[in-house]
């Protein structure tokens, strides 16, 4: 049993796949600093500072709007719809970096050369008059 287990982790899939988790979340980490640390800061000086993450609903009497949202949930129940237009906008902002990033890729990668078009079909007449220079050639 040992042994399947060693043939199986040591797999070329299973090893593959590792590495391409370890890198997407190296990646994601990259990703997360360019729109927490450079994009956002810039939407907050272009917005003169607006910050959702703050608003919220409070369904309880004891949360109020004079609070923070975190202040607010900690002592009772409230909707954070604020906070999830940050992490809307923000997921939006990554796809959008993402789909950069991939076009950028792509058109790193060497494109293949394109195979040189067929030679068209030879046309009724063209085929005709071949056949009849085959058969005078044939002829003593």
């Amino acid at each position: 049993m040992l042994q399947d287990f060693k043939n199986f982790a040591l797999r070329g899939n299973v090893v593959d796949l590792a590495v391409g988790v370890i890198i997407g979340a190296a990646f994601g980490r990259i990703i997360d600093s360019l729109v927490t640390d450079v994009i956002m800061p810039m939407i907050g000086a272009i917005t003169g500072g607006l910050d959702f993450s703050n608003y919220f609903v409070p369904l309880s009497k004891a949360a109020h709007t004079d609070m923070t949202y975190e202040e607010a949930k900690k002592v009772g129940a409230v909707i954070g719809y604020g906070q999830f237009i940050t992490v809307a906008v923000n997921f939006i902002i990554i796809a959008f970096v993402l789909f950069l990033v991939i076009q950028a890729f792509e058109r790193m990668k060497k494109k293949p050369a394109e195979a040189p078009a067929a030679p068209p079909e030879p046309t009724k007449t063209e085929v005709l008059l071949t056949e009849i220079r085959d058969a005078l050639r044939s002829r003593p």
